[in-house]
């Protein structure tokens, strides 16, 4: 994360892992599948994150598994969302 965005600052918020800006709000978290029995992981994004794309866009994604491919997707995500 530090090589993506090192200006996003660790922080628990609502026991999930999640990252927040200069302002202190959160940008972006991470929804283990555990924590609400579900099938998949969650990757998500708050309306401080930049992504933006017409009149609907997605602000979460399901994750299965973690491979490169899926690092690099949630990287170009990160990076879009910290453009002003």
């Amino acid at each position: 994360m530090r090589e993506i965005a090192p200006e996003l600052q660790p922080k628990t918020w609502y026991s999930m892992p999640a990252y927040a800006n200069a302002d202190g709000k959160v940008v972006l978290f991470f929804q283990p599948a555990t924590k609400f029995q579900s099938r998949y992981n969650t990757i998500g994004f708050n309306d401080a994150a930049q992504l933006d794309d017409g009149v609907m866009w997605p602000t979460s994604f399901a994750v299965t598994a973690w491979q490169e491919d899926v690092a690099d997707q949630v990287s170009t995500l990160i990076q879009r969302a910290m453009k002003k």
